[in-house]
């Protein structure tokens, strides 16, 4: 298939004609980018734009995400639900042409992108989630799983960390189907020319081969018959995972912008456009196509011929192995077993049964010992802390260079793990944990919040939850954290008490299918709480009735995780001296607050003096306590000593729960 400058031209053309109506984006990349677009888009992806959920269709991650035109350009000609008019209203209020792609909102986008590095990392999980799903599911002479992850990455992408931390898993785990191609184009904002030489000196061929990738390097990215054979060669390789540097011109056609800082992130100006117009041979009026260039970019004849060759390779897979095809359709569905909420109900009666007094880490660990048999789907790991975060259970079978499996050994990565289990989570097929100390999720953040924004099932295991932790000291001991990841949107945050909280916030993760969960458990040991069956199932409220009053309540104490046992034993004084007051035990504040509100006023009756407790910065609980309450926490960094100790020096007792009762009434 040989070149025609014209079918990268239409890429130019659409990309320079809508970041100019919008007024604002980023043409450089996709007009340098667009030979190497035709060349992976026209003659290598296997996709269906009329089924953008095919499951067995390669993966395309834009990692450099503000050059997102050139993604609608390609999924606007190849056919996806992606009309002109759309391209039109690129970045403007509820139109599907976003600044940055966003998973969910355009057809065709694997994933939101824009802050960069997370786009490889995310591809690096989509690459992990094919082998550990071809592992599960093809049989000799049928292989239903079996395809590739591409993506576009540029020099941000590879200053930013997280590619550091994401590329060299990828290296030890040989993930041979995945291919990035490099836009090296040695420009960036930062300085008069843009060249990125002042600040970027990395040996980047160097470096992916120290990683273990196989590196082709010297492409010409402005020629697409040399990037196609780079993407053919890369194809053949068994062993690794492929780096395709490709040398390009940003905003390349652009007579005085291009190879400037000047093209990245701006429109190129009415008279520089008509001036590209001339220099690349396009007459044709803003996003206007011929028919001729329209007709060769379409994609829709050849994507379903692909799917439909799979669906002729699935039913005679499903002939043959028919447990494995229905396996294979729920999982990819998101569809829990026929059997989970009866295994999830068995489990939870046993926890309540045995009664133990454990540590919320160790009650998590029980809960992923329980469910996983039930969840094949399951797949998780630990920042190079399992013996600490309990995150392994008797049949973890680690992912290696050679096989499948369903545990991941990040190590020290945990950025890269939670932007990779995002990636596993959106390939579909598998619901993703990871886990770290709670202090660590910060180095997480921006996976984290792209998880909430992207509305992806993935349970985040965050153990050693407070000052509880002890001696290692303030730089472990998480203070604002709780606080910090509750102000996430669409982020469910579960602090259980003991063991029964934990199986139920365990449960309430996998079954939500909309968002991630935090689960921030305890390193010590936390006190069993009774319960009747009604407040068994009230758990998964969010928040609920532990403890009535003896009498009349005249205040409420709201806890969370360690701090429930003070509440409970300030209950107990404070009844002592005549005063009836209610305890409630809020694991999960979001999932109390979308309960109706005759249910939260049967919990928080109006009018009651309310304290909170937490072993956490105080301002959030004023939402539930307002500004007459009190919260017992604490509002600085913690200090090196046994648990015990700082729980008193820092007044976080049940004695000063109490007085703060007193204290409101």
């Amino acid at each position: 298939m040989s070149s025609r400058p014209e079918l990268a031209n239409a890429l130019r053309a659409l990309a320079m004609d809508a970041v100019q109506q919008a007024n604002s984006g980023h043409p450089g990349m996709p007009m340098g980018m667009a030979e190497i677009a035709e060349a992976l888009w026209r003659r290598n992806l296997r996709h269906n734009p009329a089924n953008p959920q095919w499951p067995d269709r390669d993966r395309f991650v834009l990692s450099n995400g503000h050059g997102s035109m050139l993604l609608y350009a390609l999924l606007h000609l190849t056919g996806y639900d992606l009309p002109v008019e759309e391209l039109k209203r690129f970045r403007q209020l509820h139109s599907k042409t976003a600044g940055h792609p966003e998973h969910g909102v355009t057809p065709g986008v694997e994933t939101t992108t824009g802050p960069l590095g997370q786009g490889i990392a995310n591809a690096v999980g989509m690459a992990i989630a094919e082998r550990v799903l071809a592992d599960s599911f093809n049989r000799d002479g049928h292989a239903i799983v079996d395809h590739r992850t591409y993506v576009f990455l540029g020099d941000g992408c590879l200053m930013e960390g997280v590619s550091h931390e994401a590329c060299a898993l990828a290296g030890t785990l040989k993930l041979n189907k995945l291919i990035a191609l490099y836009d090296d184009n040695g420009i960036s904002i930062d300085s008069e020319k843009g060249n990125i030489k002042q600040w970027f000196t990395d040996n980047v061929p160097q470096r992916f081969a120290a990683y273990g990738w196989n590196v082709i390097y010297g492409v010409d990215g402005h020629d697409a018959d040399a990037v196609d054979a780079a993407i053919r060669q890369a194809q053949q390789e068994t062993g690794r995972p492929t780096l395709i540097c490709c040398k390009t011109v940003i905003g390349k056609g652009a007579p005085k912008k291009q190879n400037t800082g000047g093209a990245h992130g701006a429109p190129l100006g009415a008279e520089e456009i008509a001036a590209t117009r001339e220099a690349i041979g396009w007459p044709h009026p803003p996003f206007e196509i011929p028919e001729g260039v329209r007709a060769d970019w379409n994609a829709r004849d050849k994507g379903a011929a692909l799917e439909t060759e799979w669906n002729q390779r699935f039913t005679a897979y499903a002939s043959a192995h028919p447990e494995l095809a229905a396996e294979f359709k729920r999982r990819m569905e998101g569809v829990l077993p026929a059997d989970w909420a009866q295994k999830r109900d068995a489990f939870i009666a046993q926890t309540v049964q045995k009664a133990e007094t454990i540590a919320t880490r160790k009650a998590s660990q029980n809960a992923i010992e329980g469910y996983a048999p039930v969840l094949p789907e399951l797949i998780g790991g630990s920042a190079d802390l399992a013996g600490s975060n309990l995150t392994l259970w008797s049949g973890s079978k680690g992912v290696s260079a050679t096989s499948g499996g369903n545990y991941l050994y990040f190590g020290v990565r945990e950025f890269g793990m939670a932007a990779i289990c995002n990636g596993i989570a959106l390939h579909g097929g598998l619901i993703p944990y990871h886990a770290t100390f709670l202090v660590f999720s910060d180095y997480a953040r921006n996976a984290l919040r792209m998880a909430a924004l992207m509305k992806q099932r993935v349970v985040c295991v965050f153990t050693h939850d407070s000052i509880g932790l002890g001696e290692d000291g303030p730089t472990h001991q998480p203070v604002e954290h709780a606080a910090t990841l509750r102000l996430l949107p669409n982020m469910d945050v579960w602090r259980p008490c003991d063991t029964v909280e934990t199986s139920v916030a365990w449960a309430a993760a996998v079954e939500r299918n909309d968002g991630p969960t935090s689960l921030l458990l305890s390193r010590q040991n936390l006190s069993f709480q009774n319960r009747s069956a009604e407040q068994a199932a009230a758990v998964a409220r969010g928040g609920y009735v532990l403890a009535e009053a003896n009498g009349p309540a005249r205040a409420v104490i709201i806890a969370t995780g360690s701090e429930v046992s003070l509440a409970l034993a300030a209950q107990q004084a404070l009844a002592a001296d005549g005063i009836a007051v209610r305890v409630v035990s809020m694991p999960c504040t979001q999932a109390f607050d979308r309960q109706d509100v005759a249910y939260r006023e049967s919990v928080l009756p109006r009018g009651m003096p309310r304290v909170a407790v937490e072993a956490g910065v105080t301002d959030y609980w004023r939402k539930y306590v307002g500004l007459e309450g009190r919260v017992i926490g604490i509002d600085r960094y913690g200090e090196s000593a046994p648990a015990g100790e700082l729980f008193k020096f820092f007044g976080i007792t049940g004695d000063a729960v109490a007085a703060a009762v007193r204290s409101v009434l």
